[in-house]
């Protein structure tokens, strides 16, 4: 044997541990030989840092690390090696498919194909079938690696032209990397020829992925796919339309039917079909894609929404400011939106030989109303509050109901305070946040402080100042939090708050960002106690994130039976004949009287017709006069949900349904910011 066949290698586990092995020595055999009950449950392992397959060797000394099946590597795995098995599984059914790529996403996996006929959702169950052959079959997955060149010309033979590309790609950057180093003294490093791809064999499939994947497909058996989508290739709509189609995978089949589970109860909470059903929003083609029209219940939610929120932002020290929807084109140049955002925005407008643009942010504009006067240190903080309709161009492939779509109103404000005042500012904010989304039946939330990235403007004391303040705003309101180390934009760090729905999804809402950028780039200033101009601090704040998205997510929270309070018919009255049609409409105008939001439902149609209606419609008060309640003033009480509360009173109703008329939350003022300032 050879030196290097004998050379042992240190192996230090992550407890601690220390074991000798011959180098060469696969992650498994180490597994088996250390941890043989960890077996089922690992999946891949660490090593020296590098997420790698069992079936890797280990070639020098190395700190290894068990990588579960249920940890979020070991899912990501699991999930990724579920989409090779899929296009193992395509590939058998569909000879000439061709493939592009296929990651693992949350909770599950996709991969987008060409293949040689169009697909429909009567083909999943085929494709499905045919992985669970594949997995049955115990195939391993075994990694090749070859110079890019070679890497090349495999996809070439395998007349796979999405790989090719991605391959020529890589080649053609670190072709130009080398050009660029040409002049430095580590140029001889920089070799395009040595740099290699790696692909995986499955069965009779071979495909290019960087890994790692699961030992063979056996481990990949609890999986469903779940539909099908279009995808433009790299997402350009200028290139070909792709399949996608989607699966879940998942370690074990109770975590795999709990998840069913979920998807069923998405379905039904779907707000685009809710929207439809509830009659509350439509988005039309002949409008055009992602530009919302509201209905009138839709539009009294909102209204309702909106009034919560001018009221609690006056009563929290705010003032009120409305902008316009369109700027011209050297605001945008200020502000960099010109240089940094254009892709984002709607074409430019020429008229009377000036260049205008539709807002895509408010915040330019807020700026200039800062700017508008000269203000003292004694007259901060100055919040700005808006509710400003923005436009910005997304692709056509990403819009998605109310989630995302191209025209929408920002709770917007931005707040400008000097640094004394930014640790309270900041505190308020992120109580006014959490208050007002409790208002509305949120109560679990996630919160993410993201800090200074590699590449970022502005001091460094400033944004630890900055940072500081986050911290101490989302301890002071009890918030658990992450921290996004380097995640923050480059002009400044920011909290996030993403609210956990009735499913525990999560949804970003609310974010305060500090800004280091626009003040400097529109040159604002305050006048401090020593008698010059000093910058502020700006911080830009929005609660809701959107009306139209915030909205979606309300739906689908609610599965569309709003609160009472936010109902947008709150009480049906449905006579159980026309003679007491008279008496209906005599409560109906009582309860209008007190500002409650009534129908009563005079059509010719059967009691239980009526009544199956106002439940499909989500009513959470259904009130049924026959003779018994004409002739007693009362009413037959039915709640949202089946609950038949008997006959009662109408006095008893009315008083009981007055509870239900308000916010559960009621947004407070921090005791050390009662009231304002005085600007003078």
């Amino acid at each position: 044997m050879s030196e290097t066949q004998t050379q042992s290698i240190t192996v230090t586990l992550d407890d601690g541990r220390r074991c000798e092995f011959p180098s060469g020595v696969t992650v498994l055999t180490v597994l088996e030989a250390v941890d043989p009950a960890a077996g089922k449950e690992t999946i891949g392992a660490n090593v020296n840092g590098r997420l790698v397959d069992l079936r890797s060797p280990i070639e020098g000394d190395a700190h290894v690390k068990w990588i579960s099946i249920t940890s979020p590597e070991g899912l990501s795995m699991l999930r990724h090696s579920a989409a090779h098995l899929m296009a193992a599984a395509v590939q058998k059914l569909l000879p000439g498919s061709k493939f592009a790529i296929g990651p693992a996403i949350q909770d599950g996996f996709y991969y987008d194909i060409e293949p040689p006929r169009q697909l429909t959702p009567d083909d999943l169950p085929a494709i499905e079938a045919a992985m669970r052959e594949l997995s049955e079959q115990r195939l391993p997955f075994v990694r090749c690696e070859v110079p890019l060149d070679g890497a090349i010309a495999k996809a070439s033979a395998l007349n796979q032209p999405y790989k090719i590309e991605l391959l020529e790609t890589i080649r053609d950057r670190a072709i130009a990397s080398s050009q660029a180093a040409e002049q430095d003294e580590l140029a001889h490093e920089v070799d395009p020829a040595a740099q290699r791809a790696s692909f995986y064999t499955t069965g009779d499939f071979i495909d290019l992925c960087r890994g790692p994947h699961v030992v063979d497909t056996s481990v990949i058996r609890f999986f469903r796919l779940t539909h099908l989508a279009g995808a433009y290739w790299r997402g350009d709509e200028r290139r070909p339309m792709l399949t996608r189609i989607y699966g879940i995978a998942f370690p074990t089949q109770e975590a795999l039917e709990a998840h069913l589970f979920l998807l069923e109860e998405a379905k039904r909470r779907d707000h685009r079909r809710l929207g439809r059903e509830l009659d509350l929003f439509s988005i039309q083609d002949e409008i055009g894609g992602g530009l919302v029209l509201w209905h009138p219940k839709g539009a009294l939610v909102r209204k309702l929404i909106e009034d919560l929120w001018r009221d609690e932002h006056l009563r929290n020290g705010y003032d009120l400011v409305y902008t316009p929807h369109i700027g011209r084109a050297k605001l945008w140049e200020t502000s960099g939106h010109l240089d940094f955002y254009q892709e984002f925005m709607y074409p430019r407008m020429e008229m009377e030989g000036n260049d205008y643009y539709v807002k895509p942010m408010n915040c330019p504009f807020h700026i200039k109303l800062f700017q508008s006067k000269v203000h003292s240190y004694r007259e901060l903080p100055v919040r700005f509050a808006e509710l400003g309709t923005v436009y910005r161009f997304e692709r056509v492939g990403v819009l998605h109901g109310l989630l995302r779509v191209r025209g929408f109103t920002q709770d917007d404000a931005h707040i400008f305070c000097t640094p004394q005042q930014m640790v309270s500012e900041v505190a308020r904010a992120v109580s006014l946040s959490l208050s007002f989304l409790a208002s509305f039946g949120f109560d679990r939330f996630d919160a993410y402080i993201a800090t200074r990235p590699e590449k970022a403007i502005g001091d460094q004391k400033l944004w630890d100042d900055a940072t500081e303040a986050l911290r101490r705003a989302a301890d002071d309101a009890g918030l658990a939090y992450q921290i996004d180390d380097g995640g923050g934009a480059f002009y400044g760090p920011k909290i996030d708050l993403k609210v956990r729905d009735a499913l525990g999804r999560a949804w970003q809402c609310t974010t305060i960002q500090f800004d280091f950028n626009l003040p400097e780039r529109f040159d604002i200033t305050y006048v401090g106690e020593d008698n010059r101009p000093h910058r502020p601090f700006m911080v830009h704040r929005a609660i809701l994130g959107s009306l139209e998205r915030f909205f979606g997510v309300l739906v689908e929270h609610h599965a569309g039976a709003f609160p009472v309070w936010l109902a947008p018919v709150q009480v049906r009255l449905v006579p159980v004949a026309d003679r007491f049609q008279p008496y209906a409409q005599q409560v109906s105008g009582r309860l209008r009287a007190l500002g409650i939001r009534t129908e009563v439902d005079v059509r010719n149609e059967k009691i239980g017709y009526k009544i199956r209606d106002a439940e499909v419609q989500k009513i959470p008060y259904i009130l049924v006069v026959g003779e018994k309640e004409t002739t007693s003033s009362a009413v037959s009480v039915r709640k949202r949900g089946g609950r038949d509360l008997g006959v009662m009173p109408f006095d008893q109703f009315e008083a009981a349904i007055q509870e239900e008329l308000k916010p559960a939350v009621k947004v407070a003022i921090p005791a050390s910011h009662e009231g304002g300032n005085i600007h003078q």
